[in-house]
């Protein structure tokens, strides 16, 4: 079916969900996680079929990573959607109010956007979470995942079809984009007047190709190349229970730390026991010549400072001051989460006000940039661009708002 169908179809969808009550759409998404539990079998054979495919062709552990799925990893996708369940319904919220002088009673309110797209890459748990998500919040929505993970989706896609039509919502609330061709992406892109707003998730190049080249609009999920600064006032035992953290408990997603600042004033103590650390955790560190004084290290290029590894890799530095840090973090980083270890209020504070990004953090890792760890259960997403929705994207972040005027016969 071409995308153009799909998108027509999903409009009927988006119809009946803009007006579906929050106890409807609640027991969809608890059939859609119940579902999901019930035919783990069926879901992980499928999703085997794309791993044991990712491997033969060569492709890097952190992708296969994120392409693979376990009976505990869809456990706590179901999880997910049961939590979605229990939030708040966004769609009628007031987000503002007033009666104006001339008695007109005046409400904003959310709604729907309608169709959503969603352009995504390897990690099949973004279908689900992208389906609830969207179901939730009043929007059908239309996935085009990638090659890799095609079995994978169809399979959780058929499974969340059948669970949605049994609660008599609309199948069509969630449909598959056929992600053999490109020609599927670029048309996606196009169906202005049919997709309402187009969401990119993966890496830069995909990113960076939606954005450019879409005529639908676009709420930009950015890369995330994401800082650790260890501040002259630092604990250390904190500081490296953070990195260690932040860099190797879960390396291929977006909130992991890529790169390492420390002060020179802790460098001399801190670093030895960092750079053991990493090479205990099987992580390659890319140092400059500072760093490479406590250890061994890969020579650190300008390239190095800029890439996302999503791998066990960091590159590091030693600053003299908290200002080039955050010189080191504007040039380097991408606007997603950058942290700062420090005992310092004022250096703290510093930090938060004058570092550029969707989430900053002081004493914490990185890796609670998250929509589930922030208490909006899944997200959609985490945008690093400054217009309509910044950070972790939950269910407010996929509507929009109208205006609702209500008089007495009042002519202007």
């Amino acid at each position: 079916m071409s995308v153009t169908e799909l998108a027509q179809r999903a409009r009927i969808a988006a119809r009946a969900l803009a007006t579906a009550t929050r106890a409807v759409k609640d027991d969809a998404l608890i059939a859609m996680a119940d579902a999901l539990v019930t035919r783990t079998d069926e879901i992980l054979r499928a999703n085997g079929v794309d791993v044991a495919t990712a491997r033969e062709a060569g492709t890097s552990e952190s992708i296969v990573d994120r392409l693979a799925l376990t009976s505990g990893r869809l456990a706590a996708i179901a999880d997910g959607l049961r939590q979605m369940a229990a939030l708040a319904d966004p769609v009628g919220e007031v987000v503002r109010g007033s009666t104006l002088p001339n008695g007109l009673q005046l409400r904003q309110v959310r709604v729907p956007f309608g169709v959503v797209g969603i352009i995504y890459e390897a990690r099949p748990n973004v279908t689900a979470d992208a389906a609830g998500l969207t179901l939730k919040s009043g929007n059908a929505v239309l996935l085009r995942g990638s090659s890799s993970a095609a079995n994978s989706n169809a399979a959780i896609v058929d499974v969340l079809r059948e669970a949605i039509a049994k609660t008599g919502l609309p199948a069509d609330a969630v449909q598959l984009v056929d992600p053999s061709s490109r020609e599927t992406v670029r048309d996606l892109m196009r169906a202005r007047g049919l997709v309402d707003v187009l969401i990119p998730r993966g890496g830069a190049g995909l990113i960076r190709s939606v954005v450019e080249d879409s005529t639908v609009p676009v709420i930009e999920t950015g890369v995330g190349n994401c800082h650790i600064y260890v501040d002259e006032t630092a604990d250390l035992d904190m500081a490296l229970s953070i990195l260690i953290n932040a860099k190797t408990s879960r390396p291929s997603v977006c909130n992991a730390a890529e790169s390492l600042l420390v002060h020179s004033a802790v460098a001399d103590t801190f670093l030895p026991r960092a750079l053991d650390a990493l090479r205990a955790a099987g992580v390659v560190v890319h140092g400059t010549a500072p760093v490479a004084r406590f250890g061994e290290v890969v020579p650190a290029t300008d390239e190095d400072f800029a890439t996302e590894y999503l791998a066990l890799e960091i590159s590091v530095d030693v600053v003299d001051s908290l200002d080039a840090a955050i010189d080191h973090i504007t040039r380097y980083g991408t606007g997603h989460s950058e942290a700062i270890v420090t005992g310092s209020l004022s250096a703290a504070n510093e930090f938060t006000a004058r570092v550029d990004a969707a989430a900053v953090l002081v004493n914490a890792s990185t890796r609670f940039v998250d929509g589930g760890e922030f208490g909006f259960g899944a997200e959609i997403g985490i945008s690093t661009q400054k217009l309509h929705a910044r950070g972790p994207m939950g269910l407010p972040e996929l509507t929009s708002t109208k205006y609702v005027v209500t008089g007495a016969g009042h002519v202007r």
